[in-house]
């Protein structure tokens, strides 16, 4: 009989660790490496550098950086950024080195085209975001570098976008827009204690990177301001955001993995993610969401601790048959919404291909996506969830959510809508569709 019940209680154990992710990412923020003080620091003002918002400063900021490169085996060294405001075009950073903005020190991003470099597109993505071909190289940049520092006593960098939306209006980009601050196959990033402001598409993008730590910035864009995106881990791995507040004219922050073809084949996961302690507001799009360029997989992300408002989705996930690549084992809990469009979407059909090379049988995987302590007010739609024939999604478990619907209890309440999609809720108000009604038992069959 002892025998038995210790059988019985390994399959009752084994069934429940199905629902929960088995990822690391759940203390990636609690490991990240805090920045270490710099021997020795130099101002831009030795470089010639004048703050009056009115002189160009790109020449001053490179020359900089190439002398402080000479410190990287001395214990790396600070540029130091003083009150003022500082134009600039695009400058890129090194290894051993803190970016320091002083209070009420503004790097203001050149509105003039002709500042910012045009650099080839990114391997996983095969062409710019906004239009075939190259794109400009991003404000402050850093490729291939190793113990970097972006961080300061709240100053700002200022990307004055409105050029930039304006042309992606109107459709008369020469290349793609360039982000805010991007950085390439680097690793052990830390950007703290700043204020981003008006990015003319991402404010801090990292692709390729391992080992980054954003905390305590803030980032904001007008809600008009056309597919900016606050925070975009892209084929990252152990990435920590905590302790933020982002409001973005489309998403908040928005994990990415590579587009189609060409995100298959370069083969780089997002993976081991942590986001808390963050308010976010995605105007057009999501407050956080996975996709839809997740070709390389984005996995193991714990979301918790989070507050969502006036956004058009709340937590979304986008795929299209074509992608390929996976999202799974993520979790979201601990979660308030307030005054959002649709709280969860998961949109298979969702997006465009970079071109014709797609594989049209490169179905996506979407499972094991647990939501769960969530409180929700003001909430229009409940949710959305349309995976497609080829690809379902499966093993989606919600538990312990309460929305206050907006149309609750009228005629065309018609708060979920489901296709192509299983899995098990419990607790769940208001009720789901019954596509996430399966039982306990029979969802723990159905992923063990």
């Amino acid at each position: 009989m002892p025998v038995m019940f210790c059988q019985v209680a390994l399959v009752l154990l084994l069934a429940l660790t199905c629902l929960i992710p088995s990822n690391g990412a759940g203390n990636v923020c609690d490991l990240a490496q805090r920045p270490n003080s710099r021997p020795h620091s130099v101002s831009i003002l030795e470089f010639g550098a004048v703050g009056d918002g009115k002189t160009l400063n790109t020449l001053a900021f490179q020359n900089a950086v190439f002398y402080l490169k000479s410190f990287a085996d001395k214990g790396g060294a600070q540029l130091y950024v003083p009150p003022g405001r500082w134009l600039t075009g695009s400058f890129n950073l090194t290894s051993h080195l803190t970016l320091f903005l002083e209070k009420d020190a503004f790097i203001l991003a050149s509105q003039d085209p002709s500042h910012w470099q045009v650099v080839d597109p990114l391997p996983s993505y095969g062409r710019g975001i906004d239009v075939p071909g190259k794109r400009y190289m991003s404000l402050i940049n850093g490729y291939m570098l190793h113990d970097v520092v972006v961080t300061g006593d709240n100053g700002t960098i200022d990307g004055q976008g409105l050029l930039w939306w304006d042309r992606f209006n109107s459709h008369s980009l020469k290349y793609s827009r360039p982000h805010l601050v991007e950085f390439v196959s680097s690793e052990n990033v830390i950007v703290s204690n700043l204020t981003f402001l008006n990015a003319p598409a991402y404010t801090i993008h990292s692709v390729y990177c391992s080992h980054v730590y954003i905390n305590r910035v803030t980032v904001n864009t007008s809600p008009e301001s056309p597919y900016t995106i606050g925070i975009v881990p892209d084929s990252s791995n152990n990435v920590c955001i905590q302790d933020s507040t982002i409001n973005m004219g489309y998403d908040a922050i928005s994990l990415k993995s590579g587009w189609d073809e060409y995100g298959i084949s370069h083969a780089r996961p997002t993976a081991n993610v942590q986001i808390r302690g963050v308010h976010l507001r995605g105007a057009s799009g999501s407050s956080i969401s996975f996709g839809s360029e997740m070709s390389g997989g984005i996995s193991d992300v714990v979301v918790l601790d989070a507050y969502m408002h006036n956004s058009l989705s709340g937590i979304a996930f986008r795929t299209a048959n074509g992608r390929g690549g996976y999202i799974k084992e993520i979790d979201v809990s601990n979660i308030h919404m307030v005054n959002v469009g649709t709280a969860f979407l998961a949109n298979g059909s969702f997006g465009t291909h970079p071109d014709s090379g797609f594989d049209e049988n490169a179905f996506p995987l979407v499972s094991h996506i647990r939501l769960h302590d969530i409180v929700g007010e003001n909430i229009s739609v409940a949710g959305d969830f349309f995976g497609t024939k080829e690809s379902p999604f499966t093993s989606v478990v919600l538990s312990n959510i309460s929305l206050s619907m907006t149309n609750s209890g009228s005629p065309d309440d018609d708060s979920w809508k489901c296709s192509y999609v299983e899995g098990y809720s419990d607790s769940v108000v208001p009720e789901p569709c019954f596509e996430l009604e399966g039982n306990e038992n029979s969802y723990g069959r159905a992923v063990a």
